[in-house]
C-alpha cells in the first residue's frame, strides 16, 4: 500500500505524522507543498479549499489530517 504525505517544513502535525510511521516502519513518500504548486492543489481541492497539512494519502484515499490512533487504524498499526 502506498502512503503520501503533503506537508509542509514548518508543521508540527506532519512531524508527528512521519515519527509515526519511521516507528512503524512505514514507508512513505513527502511531497512539501511549499515547493510543488500542484501538490498544493491538490490538498486544497481535498480539503474543500483549505490548505490542510498534512493530508496523507493511502492507496487513492486521502485524509486531512487525521488524528494518529485513527491512521494507524487505516494502516493496520497500533498507535
Amino acid at each position: 500500500m502506498q502512503v503520501r504525505l503533503y506537508t509542509t517544513s514548518w508543521c508540527p502535525d506532519c512531524h508527528r505524522a512521519k515519527w509515526f510511521l519511521r516507528q512503524h516502519g512505514i514507508p512513505y513518500e513527502e511531497v512539501d507543498i511549499d515547493r510543488d504548486p500542484e501538490a498544493e492543489a491538490l490538498v486544497l481541492r481535498y480539503n474543500a479549499g483549505r490548505r490542510r497539512v498534512p493530508t496523507i494519502q493511502i492507496g487513492d484515499r486521502f485524509y486531512g489530517n487525521p488524528p494518529l490512533a485513527l491512521l494507524g487504524e487505516l494502516l493496520g498499526v497500533r498507535s
